[in-house]
C-alpha cells in the first residue's frame, strides 16, 4: 500500500508526478476554473492576484471587480473573521470547505470556498461554489416543514374539538369497527346508559342481551351496505333496559365504521325521566357508584356539596376520593354494606374540591343488578343538626360520654390528646373544689406554680374576672 494514501476521507493519485507531469499551465488553469464556479489566486498578503469565474451569474454580478483587492474587503463584515482564519490556517490536514458571504453588485452571495496551497511563496488557490441554489432549496424545505407542522396543529385542534363534542354529548354514542365488531370509541353518556366503563375494545355484541346479539350483528351488516336503516329495539346486557339503536356508516381510509346512537326505548324513557327529575329535586345529596366504586350518577345537591362546577369532573371518579378519610371510613362502609346490605346515619366526612372536610351523616344501600357481577352503591348525605364533636374549632369534650363519641371520627392520636385535656380539666376543677376556689391552694395541691395554673385555667376556659381571682387567692 502506498504510504501517501493514509487519509480515510479522500483517495489521492498514486503517482501524481506521472499523472500531471508536463501539464501545461493554461490547461491546469482551465481545469481549476471548470472545477469550480469561481477560482481565486491569493498571495501571502491575502490579496486576490487573479481569478477565474465560470458561473455566468457570478460574472454578471461583477465578480471580476475582486481582482487586485484584499480578499477580506470583498466579503460581508460578518464573514471577515472566516477569511482571516482561512488565510492563517496551516495546511497540515485535508482541506475543508468554509462558507463566506461575498459582496457583488447584486448584493451578497453565499459561497463555499476550499483553499489549497499553490507554491512555496505562500500563494493559495481558492475554489468557490455558489450556494444560492442550496439556500433556496433549504428555504423551500423549511417552508414545507412549517406547512406540515401547521397542518398537524390544525388536525390536533380538530381532533380535540371532536373529542370534546363527542364526550359532552347528552346522547349515548358508540363508534364500532364494522370489520372487527369492536367498540373503538364511547362517550360518557353511553357509559352511563349501559352502566359500564370498559366499553372501548369490547365486542359490541356483549353490550346487549344474549337473545338480541344476532339482531345487532344483522343490523350492523345492514348499516354497512345501506344508506338508511330503520332503528332497532334491543335490550342492554345486565340491566335488561330497552334501547332504541340507530346507526350511520362512514369510512376512514380503508376501514369501515358505524356510529351507533342509543336512547331508552319508548315506555321506559318517561319513567326514567321522572326518576331523574325527582332525584334532582331531592335536597339531600345523592350519589350512585358502580360495582368498580366509581361515581356513575348524582344529583345537583351532591355536586354543590363537593364544590365542583361540571358533572364531567365528578363522573368516573372513585367515590372513596370524596367520602371519609382515605383508607379508614370507606373500608368500614364497604364492610358494613357487604355484611348487612344497608347503612344508616353513619358519621363521616365529605372532602370538597378545595380540600375542606364537611361533617355528614351517610345512609347507603348496596344491590346487584340481574345478571351482573358486583353491587351498585347508592348513598345519601345529611348534614348533622349540630357540628360533630372533636373538631379543632369547637370546645373540647366535657365528659367521658362525649369523648367516646369521637371514636370513628378522629384518629387515635387526636383522641388521646383530647383525653389528656379532659383529664387535666377535671383534675383542676376537683382541686379548686377541694381548695374552696382558692387558686393558690389549688396550685399547691396540683404541684403547679400559680402562673402555670392561671395559664391552664385560661386554656380550659375556667378563668374568671381578675377581681374574682384576687378575692379567691386571698
Amino acid at each position: 500500500m502506498d504510504a501517501r494514501n493514509t487519509s480515510p476521507e479522500a483517495i489521492p493519485f498514486l503517482h501524481p508526478e506521472e499523472a500531471m507531469g508536463g501539464l501545461p499551465s493554461e490547461l491546469a488553469a482551465r481545469v481549476v476554473a471548470l472545477a469550480s464556479d469561481a477560482a481565486l489566486v491569493v498571495d501571502a498578503d491575502g490579496r486576490i492576484r487573479d481569478l477565474a469565474v465560470s458561473h455566468p451569474d457570478l460574472a454578471a454580478a461583477g465578480a471580476e471587480a475582486w481582482r487586485g483587492r484584499p480578499w477580506i474587503e470583498t466579503v460581508e463584515p460578518d464573514s471577515r473573521n472566516k477569511v482571516l482564519e482561512i488565510l492563517s490556517e496551516t495546511p497540515t490536514g485535508p482541506p475543508r470547505w468554509r462558507q463566506v458571504n461575498q459582496l457583488t453588485d447584486h448584493g451578497e452571495i453565499p459561497m463555499r470556498w476550499l483553499v489549497v496551497p499553490a507554491g512555496a511563496d505562500g500563494r493559495l488557490i481558492a475554489l468557490g461554489r455558489d450556494l444560492r441554489a442550496d439556500v433556496g432549496l433549504q428555504q423551500r424545505f423549511l417552508a414545507a416543514q412549517q406547512a406540515v407542522e401547521r397542518e398537524r396543529l390544525r388536525l390536533r385542534q380538530a381532533e380535540a374539538r371532536y373529542r370534546l363534542l363527542f364526550g359532552i354529548a347528552a346522547e349515548a354514542m358508540l363508534i364500532v369497527d364494522l370489520r372487527a365488531r369492536l367498540v373503538v370509541e364511547a362517550n360518557v353518556a353511553a357509559r352511563t346508559l349501559l352502566g359500564r366503563d370498559d366499553l372501548v375494545g369490547r365486542p359490541v355484541a356483549q353490550l346487549v342481551a344474549v337473545e338480541d346479539r344476532d339482531a345487532l350483528l344483522s343490523f350492523l351488516g345492514a348499516v354497512s351496505v345501506a344508506d338508511q336503516v330503520p332503528p332497532i329495539d334491543l335490550r342492554a346486557a345486565g340491566s335488561g333496559q330497552a334501547l332504541k339503536v340507530s346507526g350511520l356508516h362512514f369510512r376512514e381510509g380503508r376501514s369501515s365504521f358505524a356510529l351507533l346512537r342509543m336512547a331508552p326505548a319508548e315506555g321506559t324513557s318517561a319513567s326514567r325521566t321522572s326518576l331523574d327529575w325527582l332525584l334532582e329535586q331531592v335536597p339531600d345529596p345523592f350519589v350512585l357508584a358502580d360495582p368498580a366504586g366509581q361515581v356513575a350518577e348524582f344529583n345537583g345537591a351532591f355536586l354543590e356539596l363537593t364544590g365542583y362546577a361540571r358533572a364531567q369532573e365528578l363522573r368516573g371518579q372513585p367515590l372513596a376520593r370524596f367520602v371519609g378519610r382515605p383508607g379508614i371510613d370507606w373500608a368500614l362502609i364497604e364492610r358494613q354494606l357487604a355484611e348487612h346490605g344497608a347503612l344508616r346515619r353513619f358519621p363521616t366526612q365529605v372532602r370538597t374540591r378545595f380540600g375542606q372536610d364537611v361533617d355528614v351523616e351517610l345512609s347507603a344501600v348496596a344491590a346487584a343488578r340481574d345478571g351482573e357481577e358486583g353491587r351498585w352503591i347508592g348513598c345519601t348525605f345529611r348534614t348533622p343538626a349540630e357540628p360533630a364533636p372533636g373538631r379543632r374549632d369547637l370546645p373540647s369534650p366535657r365528659s367521658v360520654e362525649e369523648l367516646t363519641r369521637l371514636v370513628g371520627r378522629m384518629s387515635l392520636k387526636e383522641i388521646v390528646r383530647e383525653s389528656t385535656d379532659l383529664i387535666e380539666r377535671l383534675c383542676i376543677e376537683a382541686a379548686l373544689k377541694c381548695a374552696d376556689n382558692n387558686r393558690a391552694s389549688a396550685a399547691e395541691i396540683l404541684g403547679l406554680s400559680r402562673q402555670g395554673l392561671y395559664l391552664k385555667l385560661h386554656r380550659h376556659g375556667l378563668a374568671r374576672d381578675p377581681g374574682e381571682e384576687t378575692s379567691s387567692d386571698s
